[in-house]
């Protein structure tokens, strides 16, 4: 297959639309079922290329759930604890602690579960029956993986009445050095963000704590590596295996910070008893208790708590979880590690950071407030490694 028919572009006034190769060359790619469409494809091709790096540097399954070419989670397959089980909905799927990919996307798809409602998947091994299990029962638009084992294809096909989208993606190709991409009739041409991730950029650590153990720098890789795919400016935080918060594509690197470390508090609360004991209604949806976790959680515009409001989703009312116990419950957190596509202009991002846990940074440095930003990390203890390499992606 040189090229695939799109039904339309990014939007559907946007005709025709279509992949493939410049030189002619076979698709690196088959489409097993489905028909998927422009935006899918570039999900699928920019999360390959994280959990495929994801799979290479740190030696496990890797998987990734991406929204509008930006990652909401991606993770390695590290077995889940019975609280992140339950957080995350998985915690009857028969098999799951047997497949480490499977555990992979269960926490990609747990890291902000609102944001994957309809993602695409990336799968950096072949998928086996248990991780399909989990996609099929989850609101998804398709995935990639480099194959399917055959009870898992099955599955998968049975998924939006047989119109699920299933890609299959050559492992081994390499693509050229050059790419290209044409904005308003003008071509624009770069070499490949081929830049290797590996411990070897943590080893400038210019705080007084100069101590960043295994686990975390694991977490900085997942972060770092999560960051070149994700659209900038970006910030990502990490913990145990896996994104926890990515605040992708905001103008200000505050804001950037900020959201992620909301996803992340969030991603830690969702794991507290007071949300684990949450006394749903029987036949309530994974995406309704998702929506209603988040107001629990947030507090938004609706209080799911209140009267005449609760008795839509629960057996019985719940207490309020009032911000001082949530931050009390955030306080006992420690161990996270953030990663920042870009230098940080100021300190107030790692202020924000240590609210959320974080110990161990990775940021490019280069700021004229570097002595700022150092200041404020041995404030608090931190191990701060300047990387010297940008991440932007666009």
């Amino acid at each position: 297959m040189t090229e695939f028919e799109l039904k339309y572009g990014c939007n559907p006034n946007q005709k025709p639309a279509k992949i493939f190769m410049r030189s002619g060359a076979a698709l690196p790619l088959e489409v097993l079922n489905g028909r998927p469409g422009y935006i899918n494809f570039l999900d699928a091709l920019n999360s390959w290329q994280l959990v495929r790096e994801l799979q290479r540097e740190l030696g496990l399954p890797a998987a990734a759930s991406f929204k509008h070419v930006s990652p909401a989670g991606a993770a390695v397959g590290n077995p889940l604890s019975e609280e992140l089980k339950r957080a995350c909905f998985v915690h009857d799927i028969k098999g799951l602690d047997d497949s480490p990919l499977a555990c992979a996307y269960a926490r990609a798809r747990g890291t902000d579960r609102m944001s994957s409602f309809g993602d695409w998947i990336a799968l950096s091994d072949v998928c086996d029956v248990t991780t399909a299990r989990i996609i099929k029962r989850e609101v998804s638009d398709g995935v990639i993986a480099p194959g399917y084992t055959p009870e898992a294809l099955e599955l998968l096909r049975q998924k939006k009445n047989g119109g699920y989208n299933v890609v299959k993606i050559d492992a081994g190709y390499v693509p050229e050095h050059e790419e290209t991409k044409d904005v308003f009739g003008v071509t624009f041409s770069q070499g490949r963000n081929d830049f290797k991730i590996d411990r070897e950029l943590l080893k400038n650590v210019v705080t007084e704590n100069k101590d960043i153990p295994e686990f975390a720098k694991r977490d900085l890789i997942i972060s770092l590596i999560t960051l070149k795919y994700t659209q900038s400016n970006s910030v990502c935080f990490a913990a145990d295996g896996q994104a926890i918060g990515v605040g992708a594509g905001q103008q200000s690197r505050i804001h950037c910070t900020r959201l992620a470390g909301g996803k992340a508090d969030t991603w830690h609360l969702r794991q507290s008893q007071r949300v684990l004991e949450l006394p749903f209604i029987k036949g309530l949806g994974r995406a309704d208790r998702d929506n209603v976790i988040d107001g629990f959680i947030n507090h938004n515009e609706e209080d799911v708590t209140a009267d005449g409001v609760w008795q839509r989703y629960f057996t019985e009312q719940p207490r309020y979880f009032s911000a001082e116990e949530q931050r009390a419950y955030l306080d006992t957190i420690t161990d996270v590690s953030l990663g920042s596509d870009a230098f940080f202009p100021f300190g107030d991002n790692v202020e924000r950071a240590h609210k959320s846990g974080v110990k161990y940074v990775a940021e490019p440095g280069g700021s004229v407030r570097d002595d700022n930003v150092i200041e404020v990390a041995n404030k608090y203890g931190m191990a701060m490694a300047f990387t010297g390499m940008r991440l932007f992606h666009h």
